[in-house]
């Protein structure tokens, strides 16, 4: 097997860590074209279709590439932006803000600021994940911290992220060592930035009748065969409504982004709306707590899509309550939960780390004062 040349080798060069921030992907134009190229890498993968390849490539190339990228452009001309993609916008700004956030705990433990470097990739499409490496082994990453942005893991989406880049690292002759975040489903800072922003939301716009979470749908033998992905939303639900001060009849929990004719994961985010609607609520509020960046998913299917069944089967008004995308507990959470997995990898020079333990101490004994 035929290995990747690697960066030319400079002595004294001091090893640096690298972060890999990881989303989904986004088609680079609203348009069927770009969508046949982004749906053929995204549906051709083993882990997001599990049906018999030779079946599947049948049914992908000889109906679903033919007929479904004409309408899914319709769908991202609705929500594309001046910038480009709404999720390709906001996890550009997400890794931007990361690079700053660990450059700054850097120099406070007496680092260089650029010591650790974020680079973002995308599992389909582009920025792709090897020229997400290759900037990262160019740069000295000797340490690769591989951060899917997916809370909730599962294996359509988190494993084949990993899959991805380990794919990659086979055709290198020099490895880096590597780290993954697997989840963060449960993790406290994710769970106050998603109550921060809705609690924002309502300072604003007030409370509705009933809060619904609505997570994306993944087969139900998925669960059945061990992926944890259900019991991850089901905890981020109790959690995220312990923190809001919710009871169950105020909060609910649906998937949606059904796919083929398998049984998903219930409730069906579509037809909780529709019952919703039928009893005549006032108002409900929707969240997608599994995606950290809108996307088309929550622009188009659920503050579109979704308010229509909602106010079609006769209920009042559907709010969407916007992803984390560039809230500032967000963006805290984000930069502790790699901080956290970079642990062992950031040695600090002799004597830096308790200088910085003193200023810390001192500026909090001032502030009591």
């Amino acid at each position: 097997m035929p290995f990747i040349s690697e960066p030319a080798y400079q002595h004294g060069s001091p090893a640096r860590i690298g972060v890999l921030a990881m989303n989904l992907g986004t088609p680079e134009a609203p348009t069927a074209a770009a969508l046949r190229t982004y749906l053929a890498e995204f549906l051709a993968d083993p882990r997001v279709v599990e049906i018999p390849p030779a079946v599947w490539k049948l049914i992908l190339h000889g109906f679903i590439l033919r007929t479904r990228p004409a309408k899914s452009a319709l769908k991202y001309a609705a929500i594309w932006t001046p910038d480009g993609s709404p999720l390709m916008v906001w996890s550009r700004r997400q890794a931007a803000v990361l690079q700053g956030t660990l450059g700054e705990r850097c120099k406070a433990i007496g680092l260089p600021a650029d010591h650790v470097k974020v680079e973002l990739a995308m599992r389909y499409g582009k920025p792709s994940v090897a020229s997400g490496l290759t900037a990262l082994k160019a740069a000295g990453c000797e340490r690769i911290l591989v951060l899917p942005l997916y809370p909730q893991y599962a294996a359509a989406t988190t494993a084949t992220a990993c899959d991805a880049v380990f794919d990659r690292l086979k055709l290198l002759r020099r490895q880096p060592a590597v780290r993954t975040v697997d989840c963060f489903h449960d993790d406290p800072g994710y769970i106050r930035a998603l109550a921060a922003r809705i609690n924002d939301y309502w300072i604003k716009h007030g409370r509705p009748d009933k809060l619904l979470l609505s997570f994306h749908g993944v087969p139900k033998f998925a669960l059945d065969k061990g992926d944890p992905y259900h019991c991850h939303c089901w905890k981020t639900a109790r959690l995220l409504g312990t923190e809001l001060g919710l009871k169950a009849p105020e909060i609910q929990v649906a998937f949606q982004s059904l796919f083929g004719r398998a049984e998903w994961l219930k409730p069906y985010t579509v037809e909780v709306l529709r019952e919703l609607g039928r009893k005549k609520l006032r108002r409900i509020d929707v969240v997608c707590p599994g995606f950290v960046a809108d996307c088309l998913e929550t622009l188009e299917e659920i503050a579109i899509e979704g308010k229509k069944e909602f106010t079609g089967a006769g209920g009042g008004e559907l709010h969407y309550i916007p992803a984390l995308n560039d809230h500032p507990a967000w963006y805290k959470a984000l930069g502790d939960i790699a901080w956290k997995h970079l642990g062992g990898w950031l040695d600090a020079p002799a004597g830096a780390a308790e200088r910085a333990l003193q200023a810390e101490l001192a500026k909090r004994l001032g502030a009591s004062q």
